[in-house]
C-alpha cells in the first residue's frame, strides 16, 4: 500500500510547489484507467528457483541468504565458505546459548529477504535523528519531513499536508510502544513498514478504508472498492479484470453479504494469512542439518552441511553470502 508522506521521506524536498507537482504526477500515475491498484500485502516468495535439493540447492542459498546476496559468492573456496558461515551463525543465535532454533532461523530468514526494508530505515534514520541521540522523536520527524509545508495547499488540489501529519502523528503514536513519544530503531521501522509488524496491522486497514471510503461511512462498499483501482473517465468499456473484481468483491470480499466491507472484511483483503514460507524453510534447513535429531543446530551442525546453506565453487549450485558483515 502506497503512503503519501513516503514520497516526502524519499525526497526531502522544501519547495513546496516541486512536491505539489511530484504528488500530482503520482495521482495521475495510479488513476489510468487501465491500471490497477493492488492494496494486497503478500509475502514475497525466498526464491524463484524451482525447490529441489536432489536438483541443486539454489532455492536453500537464496532463501537463507536473501536473492540479492546470494549472488555473489559461488567463487569462494569450501574453506572461505565455512569460515564465513561460522560467522553468520553467531548472528543467527540471538540468544547467545551455541544453538540455533527454528524461530531464530526463521527471523534470521525474514530478516534477509527483507534486507531492503532495514536499509531504507538506515537511509531515513540519519535524516531524522537531528540530535544524535540514538532516537527519532515525533517532533524531529515532523520538522525534517514537513518543515516548509505545514501550511494546507488550496482546498483544489485535495492534497492536505496537515491531514497527512495528522496521520502519521497516530501511526508514530501506534509504533511507539513505551509511548515516550521517542522511537527506537525496531519502533521507526514499524512506523515507516507497519505492514511487517503484528502489532501495526490495526492502523494499516484503517488507513485502507479511510484511503477508500468515499463517502466517510466508515465501510467500503462496491463502488469504492471499484473506484480505487479503476478509473472509468474517458474508458467507455470497462476490462474484463474489473468485471472480476466485481465478482470477487461479491463472492469473497463481503463475507456476510450486507454490500460493503467491515475493518475484519478488509484486513481478510489486504492482509490475507498467506502461507508461511519463511517457516516452512526455517524447519527444512534444521531437519536436514540436525544430525543428532534434538530439534536445534549447532554452528558445527550448520558449517557441517555448509553447501546447503551457502555453497562454493566446489559445488554446482554454490551461491552464497558474499558480505556477511553487513547484515
Amino acid at each position: 500500500m502506497s503512503h503519501p508522506t513516503l514520497l516526502l521521506r524519499d525526497q526531502e524536498m522544501e519547495l513546496r510547489p516541486l512536491v505539489m507537482c511530484f504528488a500530482l504526477c503520482v495521482v495521475y500515475a495510479t488513476s489510468k484507467p487501465t491500471e490497477k491498484k493492488d492494496r494486497v500485502h503478500h509475502d514475497e516468495l525466498l526464491s524463484n528457483r524451482d525447490h529441489d535439493d536432489a536438483e541443486s540447492f539454489d532455492y536453500d542459498h537464496e532463501a537463507f541468504l536473501g536473492q540479492e546476496e546470494a549472488k555473489t559468492f559461488d567463487q569462494l573456496t569450501p574453506e572461505e565458505s565455512k569460515e564465513r558461515l561460522g560467522m553468520l551463525v553467531v548472528r543467527i543465535d540471538e540468544d547467545k546459548d551455541g544453538y540455533v532454533t527454528v524461530d531464530e532461523m526463521k527471523r534470521w530468514i525474514k530478516h534477509a529477504q527483507k534486507r531492503w526494508i532495514y536499509d531504507d530505515v538506515d537511509r531515513q534514520w540519519t535524516g531524522h535523528d537531528l540530535n544524535g541521540d540514538g532516537l527519532v522523536s515525533w517532533e524531529e520527524y515532523k520538522n525534517a519531513t514537513y518543515g516548509y509545508i505545514l501550511d494546507d495547499p488550496d482546498p483544489e488540489d485535495g492534497f492536505s499536508y496537515r491531514q497527512m501529519m495528522s496521520r502519521d502523528e497516530r501511526r508514530f503514536k501506534m509504533a511507539d510502544l513505551d509511548a515516550d513519544t521517542k522511537a527506537n530503531k525496531e519502533e521507526f521501522t514499524a512506523f515507516l513498514h507497519p505492514e511487517e509488524y503484528d502489532h501495526m496491522k490495526d492502523i494499516v486497514v484503517l488507513e485502507t478504508m479511510e484511503d477508500i471510503d468515499k463517502n466517510g461511512d466508515g465501510f467500503i462498499d462496491l463502488d469504492e472498492y471499484i473506484g480505487d483501482m479503476y478509473n472509468q473517465e474517458g474508458d467507455p468499456s470497462e476490462p474484463e479484470w474489473v468485471k472480476t473484481e466485481r465478482d470477487q468483491f461479491t463472492e469473497f470480499r463481503d463475507k456476510n453479504n450486507d454490500g460493503k466491507m467491515d475493518k475484519d472484511e478488509t484486513r481478510d483483503w489486504i492482509l490475507p494469512s498467506d502461507y508461511d514460507h519463511a517457516d516452512a524453510e526455517a524447519k527444512h534447513l534444521v531437519y536436514e542439518s540436525d544430525t543428532d535429531k534434538d530439534g536445534r543446530l549447532t554452528r558445527a551442525e550448520i558449517v557441517d552441511k555448509y553447501d546447503l546453506f551457502v555453497g562454493s565453487q566446489a559445488t554446482d549450485f554454490g551461491e552464497a553470502l558474499a558480505r556477511h558483515d553487513e547484515f
